[in-house]
């Protein structure tokens, strides 16, 4: 595990705002998360990058040795090599070399477990394999067409890979097309029974899955590993005074996120594009973690999403149980400094520690602008009782003692507000 850092402020090549400590021990992290054996892990000093090997002469020739001494399969630079680079090093080291992309991919490919997820890595993988294809096939320069002595000199080698790439994708993208639309269809249902959404994002490890299940009583795979969650699971959730929402948990996010991945799962993070109330998770206890919430706000951007937007989204800062007594009185002491509508929410997932007001803040956030009206309805309409129940949140349900009627308190978004009225006016209830 290489992780090159400048000499000059010892920043990590491309993520300026980590440290290389902590880089080191993501990309040991990142290498446990698909069961590497990591023989050695170093931060190698980077004066400049260099366009046909990346690290100096030097460098090279010192790591050829220890490569050589240890006996290394393989050989992780945590930076983004150009074919060139990874093609020459291979040739130094005489190993495999993969860089960050590559890594992560691999690791999205062993976590996908869905027909989509699967299709997405695949398609991430190829057009990151399209871009690697160099002229190294010295063992077949040419075929030729036909049946070898009819037709041209047919393509290289080059050519034909870079054909039959270029026609997976296309019938890769034709099955994820399939994907999002039924996709949009089962959100358009969602919207005839307009349950808000609520999406989970959060650095890698931030403990999303944790909280998932925390809060939906679901069974998530959950595990101190990057990217433990890749597929997207939702759930129906009732928060404390009846609101009904869905709860999305996402794949999580990573500093310098493979472009080529964040295209192929754009269909999967629609529902945080669509999603009423984005909750970022954030591991509070990690060193790091501002320069973690950093690389979200830059993903959130990439999908159009104005990490800013405090309306939209609300902080949530896991594992507090991890903080001693000084941090924690300090973090908290932070939190009461925020304004009201930019105040984070402290929680342990994985005790369960201020879940409840986390909900609570959720629900506030959800039905902010939405009417309260109590609804008198006739004992025998029971038709008319479920139908509020289906459309609406119940907050209170009580009996008149006087008239005999069920009062129904009920809170409804200014949309349904007219229908509320004349549904009820036309079947002859009141409002109280």
């Amino acid at each position: 595990m290489l992780v090159p850092h400048r000499t000059r402020d010892r920043s990590p090549v491309g993520a300026s705002a980590r440290t290389p400590e902590a880089r080191l021990d993501e990309a040991v992290g990142l290498a446990a998360a698909i069961d590497l054996n990591v023989v050695v892990a170093t931060l190698v000093p980077l004066a400049e990058i260099r366009p046909a090997t990346f690290l100096g002469k030097g460098k090279v020739e010192e790591l050829a040795a220890i490569v050589e001494a240890e006996g290394v399969d393989l050989a992780y630079v945590d930076a983004a090599l150009s074919p060139v680079q990874q093609r020459n090093l291979e040739r130094a080291w005489k190993t495999k070399v993969i860089d960050r992309t590559a890594l992560i991919l691999e690791i999205f490919g062993r976590r996908a477990r869905t027909r989509e997820g699967t299709l997405q890595v695949e398609l991430a993988h190829l057009n990151y394999q399209k871009s690697r294809l160099v002229r190294s096939w010295t063992h077949l320069e040419r075929q030729r067409g036909g049946f070898g002595f009819l037709g041209g000199p047919g393509e290289t080698q080059i050519e034909t890979d870079r054909r039959l790439i270029g026609e997976r994708i296309t019938a890769i993208e034709r099955e994820l097309e399939q994907v999002t639309r039924t996709r949009s269809l089962h959100r358009k249902s969602r919207e005839r029974v307009p349950f808000p959404v609520v999406a989970l994002v959060g650095y890698t490890n931030a403990g999303k899955s944790t909280l998932f299940n925390r809060l939906t009583r679901a069974e998530v795979f959950a595990e101190n590993l990057l990217f433990a969650t890749l597929d997207p699971t939702l759930r129906a959730l009732a928060l404390p005074h009846g609101t009904r929402i869905i709860l999305s948990d996402t794949v999580g996010f990573i500093s310098e996120l493979p472009t080529t991945l964040v295209a192929a799962f754009r269909a999967t993070l629609e529902e945080v594009i669509e999603a009423d109330l984005i909750l970022h998770v954030r591991d509070v206890a990690h060193l790091d973690t501002a320069a973690q919430a950093a690389d979200v706000a830059k993903v959130l951007g990439e999908l159009g999403i104005d990490a800013d937007d405090h309306a939209r989204i609300l902080e949530v800062w896991n594992k507090v149980d991890l903080l001693d007594e000084g941090a924690r009185a300090q973090t908290e002491a932070e939190v009461e400094r925020r304004p009201d509508d930019q105040r984070p929410a402290l929680v342990s997932a994985l005790s369960g520690d201020g879940v409840d007001a986390l909900l609570d803040q959720v629900e506030a956030r959800i039905t902010a602008g939405r009417i309260t009206r109590t609804l008198a309805l006739a004992p025998e309409d029971g038709e008319g009782l479920a139908w509020l129940y289906r459309h609406a949140d119940v907050i209170a349900r009580t009996g008149d003692e006087n008239t005999g009627r069920i009062l129904v308190t009920v809170r409804v978004p200014s949309e349904r507000l007219e229908e509320i009225d004349r549904r009820y006016r036309v079947e002859g209830f009141h409002h109280k």
